[in-house]
């Protein structure tokens, strides 16, 4: 059955309304979002419970992702997000390989598929294969035709196209395993921040929420700063006070012990907070619970850097680019390695 792009964003609309609801932990709305309250008490108990699957889906780890995605799913949002693309009659099959770090990091995915008329065939990690499941359930009942049009597998066969997401070392993987048919193949990405002398104890806050939210897990996590030289690192610790609860989360608190033991070991150079490590290190990628950091005398140069490994770097946060606190919090057309996911779907008949 041939679904208009109007019913399939009204359904998702709809979806975005539970989202929210659920993501402030608020009651049954009743009926008012077309959803029983069984349902939507099912919801709420995954989650409070997916975290005995993935220790890091902590509730508020999910309902933040639940929140954010309750913003994006609108009526206007969806709407404007495609009106610049056109979509063939007769969509293709498109495998989607999800990665498992944040809750539901594969959302926008399978919403892009579904949205340019195409079948998605949805490979979930096993470390993110609970609340996707729960939620699909809701749209359906707002979209039942939406049922052929999004398959759960667990393995990938007969499909037009594949857009999968994992590690550098995990692409070669899917190059070869997929690189016979049009694709998008994602390796790891991290984020930086550029941080000025001037820059305000808000900024410098906000910039606590761009490191610890996911507790460091996304590719929009800051993993590394550069400070402006002679800047004061105590104000930045100062800012960062308090997400100091975040030690109390034990798969993070066990990273941050273990890599504070390799740093005394190998007598290397940190300074540490009892919550976070930083350590002045050229690399972009930091361990969970380390954050790299190095001082700059001209930003230019900084950014003349970052162009030259662009491949390595999802968004940057300064006073000129990604607001402070906002790493988190992409627009739909804000795409993953920046690749065009629409683009590349609405081109697949060409």
């Amino acid at each position: 059955m041939y679904l208009t792009t109007k019913v399939i964003i009204s359904a998702f609309d709809k979806l975005g309304g539970v989202m929210k609801s659920a993501g402030q932990n608020a009651g049954w709305p009743g009926f008012e979002l077309g959803i029983t309250e069984k349902e939507y008490n099912q919801l709420q108990e995954v989650v409070l419970t997916v975290k005995h699957r993935n220790q890091w889906f902590t509730p508020d780890s999910v309902r933040n992702s639940l929140t954010s995605w309750s913003k994006l799913l609108t009526k206007s949002n969806l709407e404007h997000w495609v009106s610049d693309h056109n979509f063939p009659v007769g969509g293709k099959k498109v495998a989607i390989v999800m990665a498992g770090n944040l809750p539901l990091v594969g959302f926008h995915d399978l919403l892009s598929v579904v949205v340019s008329g195409n079948i998605a065939l949805v490979k979930m990690s096993s470390d993110d294969n609970v609340l996707l499941p729960c939620l699909l359930q809701i749209l359906f009942n707002y979209c039942p035709e939406l049922k052929e049009r999004i398959q759960l597998l667990d393995k990938l066969v007969e499909f037009d196209a594949v857009i999968a997401t994992g590690s550098n070392n995990t692409s070669r993987y899917f190059e070869s395993y997929f690189g016979h048919v049009p694709h998008i193949i994602r390796k790891n990405r991290t984020s930086v921040a550029i941080v000025k002398n001037d820059i305000s104890e808000n900024d410098l806050k906000n910039l606590g929420s761009d490191i610890f939210n996911y507790f460091g897990l996304g590719c929009r996590n800051i993993t590394k700063v550069y400070f402006e030289k002679d800047f004061n690192l105590d104000r930045f610790f100062e800012a960062i006070y308090s997400f100091g609860e975040i030690i109390n989360t034990n798969k993070y608190a066990n990273n941050y012990d273990y890599n504070k033991a390799i740093f005394l070991l190998n007598k290397e150079v940190f300074l540490e907070n009892g919550f976070l490590i930083i350590t002045e290190n050229a690399a972009f990628h930091s361990p969970i619970g380390v954050l790299h950091y190095e001082f700059f005398i001209n930003e230019a140069d900084v950014l003349q850097e970052l162009k030259l490994h662009n491949d390595q770097i999802q968004c940057v946060v300064s006073a000129k680019h990604v607001l402070f606190g906002k790493t988190q919090y992409p627009n739909l057309s804000e795409y993953a390695d920046n690749i065009d996911t629409l683009k590349f779907l609405s081109e697949l008949t060409q």
